[in-house]
């Protein structure tokens, strides 16, 4: 089967089922404006899924319900439901729907951090002078896909020197250079911000720690808006004790949440956001019209939007 394309094999109208039943108003509507019909899990050969309940119940669902065809998740990371997807039916997910709020709130952090702000907001007294300027700054993005591509646009104005590190090294527009994974310890020196946009898979996993941390300028800031656990957490906390690096902005933290008395929350030179790069009140409408448009193509038997690949995990 290929990942991502489907056709519809329901009546002109499709049939589509929604989960949770009658709490996600808002997905049913998304459906119905995309113009399928949504019906119980019995008679579906498609499923919406924005079940709070997660993998355990969405692995159940497809075990009761092996015709399902198609199943849209919500979120743009998977790894909750890397253990259920499967290459017997077409995943998609929430890949690049929220790419412009979480690119502007990265985009937040690392002027907040770079011009000395994080610091002044904690003061009780006039300081010093500090400030590093984003204008014409290099900056190293981790992750290709929907919030560096939206970063790069963002960043565009600011003239910045872009690097981008991405498991397939393609040409991005925007980015001065764009190389694999391979090569993210040389993308790190003399980085000004280094702003992490990848997805969540055992080989990233830590993908920065002690090594890169060392590898950074120490006025760089990190900026971590993809998941926590690609940060070892005690290593960062060593290279911000140390002034290794210049400071870290963190809308994701290993552990999440970020326990009361944890030390990342006592730094003066880290500044953390409770994952909320994309609201719950910017994603209703955002998901909405990814589920429209996804669910307009499934009847038309168009490429879906934002597919997950099996074998990759995202």
């Amino acid at each position: 089967m290929v990942v991502g394309s489907l056709r519809a094999m329901s009546s002109p109208l499709g049939r589509i089922a929604v989960e949770p039943a009658g709490r996600a108003r808002w997905l049913t509507e998304a459906v119905v404006a995309g113009g399928a019909t949504v019906v119980d899990l019995d008679e579906a050969e498609a499923l919406v899924w924005g079940h709070p309940a997660g993998a355990d119940r969405l692995a159940a669902v497809l075990a009761d319900h092996p015709r399902l065809g198609w199943v849209q998740l919500p979120w743009a990371g998977v790894e909750p439901y890397r253990d259920v997807i499967d290459s017997d039916r077409v995943w998609t997910c929430g890949k690049g729907v929220y790419a412009e709020p979480v690119a502007e709130h990265a985009l937040a952090l690392l002027l907040a951090g770079l011009r000395g702000v994080v610091g002044y907001a904690r003061a009780d007294q006039w300081g010093e002078e500090a400030g590093v300027s984003l204008f014409d700054a290099k900056v190293t993005i981790v992750g290709g896909g929907g919030i560096a591509e939206a970063l790069l646009r963002l960043l565009t104005p600011f003239r910045c020197e872009v690097t981008v590190v991405r498991r397939r090294p393609t040409a991005m527009p925007g980015a001065a250079r764009v190389v694999g994974t391979e090569a993210l310890a040389g993308a790190l020196p003399g980085a000004d911000g280094v702003v992490l946009a990848l997805s969540l898979v055992p080989d990233t996993v830590g993908i920065v720690g002690a090594p890169e941390l060392a590898l950074m300028e120490g006025h760089a800031w990190l900026v971590n808006m993809a998941r926590g656990a690609h940060v070892v957490t005690d290593d960062l906390v060593d290279a911000l004790r140390s002034g290794g690096i210049g400071g870290a902005g963190l809308d994701v933290t290993d552990p999440e949440p970020l326990p009361a008395g944890h030390p990342l929350w006592t730094l003066p030179s880290c500044v953390i956001t409770p994952h909320v790069g994309n609201t719950s009140e910017m994603a209703v409408p955002l998901l909405s019209a990814r589920v429209t448009d996804n669910v307009r193509r499934w009847l038309d038997g168009r490429t879906l939007l934002g597919p997950v690949d099996p074998a990759l995990g995202y």
